[in-house]
């Protein structure tokens, strides 16, 4: 008789149990997922999302990045862009003109080695006329980083210059490495009545980059 009573005990007991430790898995699943919301709230607060406003009027959340990060893409566009402003003149477009707005873009001890190096000195002379400067890319590079904040792309173009005499033009390679970095704020305002060419360098300068060597795409000691 106590046999059977005991069997009884057992079987009443066993739902009893069974419905506890169901019990309890659903109190630490809560627990979990209580844990887990307040994770997130907390990684939201601690990296939060910044609103973004476009020139087009557009408003956009992004992630923040530290500031010397860069998608590659944007270095790319940086330096293919920069350089076909460089060397794109027309008479509507006067270099010298097109220089004071570009060169904001080069690193302020890069400018003068630049300068002499890649515009000619009658290109800067006020009867410069009659003569055309484009920057046909080929080809940029992904960008090889090479420090904290800096990067090399190689890019393959050609310069075209035309005249009044010549409107087949002369076509002479360039093919070089740019080296790029960041810089801590753009340092490009937009004058009270801003052109396309003042337009187009503000833009670029919105990605807080400069570039501070141009080397020849053989030239193994660019970086150093």
């Amino acid at each position: 008789m106590q046999l059977i009573n005991r069997e009884r005990n057992k079987k009443n007991i066993l739902p009893l149990f069974a419905i506890g430790t169901f019990g309890l898995n659903v109190f630490a699943l809560l627990i979990l997922m209580f844990h887990g919301s307040m994770l997130q709230q907390l990684s939201r607060q601690l990296t939060p999302r910044s609103l973004v406003q476009l020139l087009d009027g557009k408003a956009i959340t992004a992630d923040p990045q530290k500031s010397v990060e860069r998608n590659p893409q944007t270095i790319r566009r940086f330096v293919g862009e920069t350089m076909t402003l460089l060397f794109t003149w027309s008479q509507q477009q006067p270099p010298q003109t097109v220089w004071q707005v570009s060169s904001e873009l080069l690193s302020p001890r890069f400018k003068r080695k630049f300068q002499s190096q890649f515009i000619p000195d009658d290109s800067r002379a006020a009867n410069f006329s009659g003569r055309e400067s484009v920057l046909v890319i080929q080809k940029v590079s992904p960008p090889q980083p090479i420090g904290e904040g800096k990067w090399k792309v190689e890019i393959r173009a050609n310069r075209l210059m035309f005249t009044n005499y010549d409107r087949l033009g002369q076509t002479t390679p360039f093919n070089k490495q740019i080296l790029v970095r960041v810089r801590e704020k753009p340092e490009i305002s937009l004058p009270n009545s801003p052109v396309s060419w003042n337009l187009a360098a503000y833009r670029l300068g919105e990605a807080r980059l400069e570039i501070y060597n141009v080397c020849e795409i053989e030239d193994k000691n660019c970086s150093q």
